[in-house]
């Protein structure tokens, strides 16, 4: 019979430590089938109850999965196999939106609001868009979901006078500024590796503390003028962003 992976029979210290042998019939569990994605497990001490092992052993190997992705742990209601997420491949070589990255590839496209309106700026934001401090900005974060899944969130800001009405905005940033002949055509984007903090991990649906890509973009109109900079959180596990590299004219001559 399959050894179920709350069994309190077949752990044997002669075969590794006990929080591994925990650990490997619960991804055995999930690699079967037997535990789904979205499943919830029990509660810490009733894992330890029925397995026999300790809250600390327990501990470690549901902590040990947490950080492979295949466990999520969600403050206030449990822990949970992780929901696969299929990978997307982001070329860095095209200026688009989000919007259009998901209609390229034929997916839905979701936006939950954390909130949007003009607020006095910050000193980021007035140093990146090279505003004066009594200027407004623009704020747009939400969460951006395809397919019902949560892949990031963005942090945008503007001037005020580029979009002094931030409710217009219900997709697609680009094509509301597109509408008004203001869409950039070029940016700088800066981007880093970075754990997610337990407030962005929670509108993520993932543990707090798994990596993620941050992405700062500053964007330009054809006159050289800032008109947006954004912040992005990108799910670690669910995105690979590529470029292509070409050698430079004269590196053969010089490098033979």
């Amino acid at each position: 019979m399959t050894q179920g992976p709350f069994d309190r029979e077949g752990f044997e210290p002669g075969r590794g430590p006990l929080y591994l042998q925990f650990q490997r019939r619960i991804a055995d569990a999930i690699a079967s089938g037997r535990l789904a994605p979205g499943d919830s497990l029990p509660p810490e001490r009733e894992m330890a109850v029925l397995t026999g092992l300790s809250r600390v052993t327990v501990r470690r190997a549901v902590q040990e999965l947490v950080a492979l992705g295949q466990l999520v742990q969600r403050r206030g209601s449990g822990t949970f196999v992780a929901r696969k997420v299929e990978r997307l491949e982001q070329a860095l070589s095209l200026l688009t939106s989000f919007t259009e990255d998901m209609a390229r590839r034929g997916r839905s496209v979701e936006s939950r609001w954390i909130r949007r309106g003009l607020f006095a700026p910050t000193p980021q934001e007035v140093m990146a868009l090279g505003l004066g401090s009594s200027d407004g900005v623009a704020r747009l974060e939400r969460v951006r979901l395809s397919d019902g899944v949560p892949l990031a969130i963005e942090r945008a800001s503007l001037p005020r006078h580029v979009l002094p009405h931030p409710e217009a905005v219900e997709s697609s940033l680009y094509t509301v500024l597109a509408e008004q002949g203001l869409r950039p055509v070029r940016a700088v984007q800066r981007i880093s590796a970075t754990n997610l903090t337990e407030e962005d991990a929670a509108l993520l649906h993932v543990s707090p503390g798994v990596a993620g890509l941050a992405i700062e973009r500053i964007s330009y109109l054809p006159s050289g003028q800032v008109i947006e900079f954004t912040r992005s959180l990108y799910r670690g596990d669910a995105y690979d962003f590529a470029v292509e590299l070409k050698s430079a004219p004269d590196t053969d001559r010089r490098f033979p």
